[in-house]
């Protein structure tokens, strides 16, 4: 069975190509930049993108299964040409926010990747994982500079996940059975507030970081004019106020499906020390 990866320079399509070859699954790999991508030896190059449908039916024949990408621009245009090339298997990397009717949400663009392939009638599973624990790089550059992390609701709790279990997951349902249909909602293995992140960042660096309390009205300020849309700003804020007042809890689902624990916000911290120092 040879399965195509598409957007395999990604952060977590590069470490399912990995996973995938460590478990001697022949891979195709779909990237725009095989250089930058080093793929492992063995491994097929098709260069090309979900941007550019063009390049799919290459890519496409003669593959059993497919790791899509949540591309939702040309999901519809991806669905037809596997159609066409005979894929049955799809395992589409989604998002635990499907379902979220803020504006600013990026439940929107997941919800279009899960209804083309659904309705494309492929036997799918969907991976929905919630928050990552590397977008806590964004603080990367206060806590170099100003030795500190600004932000609003410091007791905000959620379960964020490794992108190396959020592969491992991918890979597994890749390789064996029992997965067809499912919907599976991804977390790491404990409930951590914003405040925690930053002491366990922290403890990686052996000082103490502290945690400047903004209001939501200042943080909002600070985001926007660092650039970002103001309706993404308020769905992140909106999060927040959320998992304040209701903590998430984690979904266990990586520990059942691996048969092993997630990787900790501490573990992850200490080996990303290089990205806070």
């Amino acid at each position: 069975m040879t399965v195509l990866v598409t957007g395999a320079t990604g952060n977590v399509g590069r470490l399912v190509v990995d996973e995938l070859v460590a478990r001697g699954v022949p891979v195709r790999a779909l990237t725009v930049d095989p250089e930058r991508a080093a793929l492992p030896d063995g491994v097929e190059v098709v260069v090309g993108s979900l941007a550019k449908p063009s390049t799919l039916p290459a890519a496409l024949d003669g593959v059993d299964a497919v790791y899509l990408a949540p591309y939702a621009r040309t999901v519809s245009r991806f669905c037809e040409l596997a159609a066409s090339a005979g894929i049955r298997r799809v395992v589409a990397l989604s998002g635990a926010s499907v379902g979220d009717t803020h504006p600013g949400s990026s439940g929107h663009g997941f919800a279009a990747v899960e209804e083309a392939v659904e309705a494309a009638g492929f036997d799918r599973t969907f991976l929905r994982p919630g928050a990552f624990m590397m977008n806590s790089l964004g603080w990367a550059w206060s806590i170099r500079e100003r030795g500190e992390v600004r932000a609003a609701y410091p007791g905000a709790t959620q379960t964020p996940i490794d992108l190396a279990d959020i592969a491992a997951v991918a890979g597994h349902v890749l390789s064996t059975d029992g997965h067809v249909g499912k919907t599976y909602v991804l977390s790491g293995p404990e409930g951590i507030s914003l405040a925690e992140m930053v002491s366990a960042i922290g403890d990686a660096l052996g000082k103490t970081v502290p945690f400047v309390e903004l209001t939501p009205e200042e943080q909002t300020a600070e985001l926007v004019g660092a650039g970002l849309p103001e309706a993404v700003v308020g769905w992140l804020l909106g999060m927040y106020a959320q998992t304040s007042e209701h903590p998430e809890v984690p979904t266990g689902v990586v520990e059942e499906l691996l048969g092993r624990p997630g990787v900790s916000y501490a573990e992850w911290a200490k080996g990303n020390v290089a990205a806070f120092s």
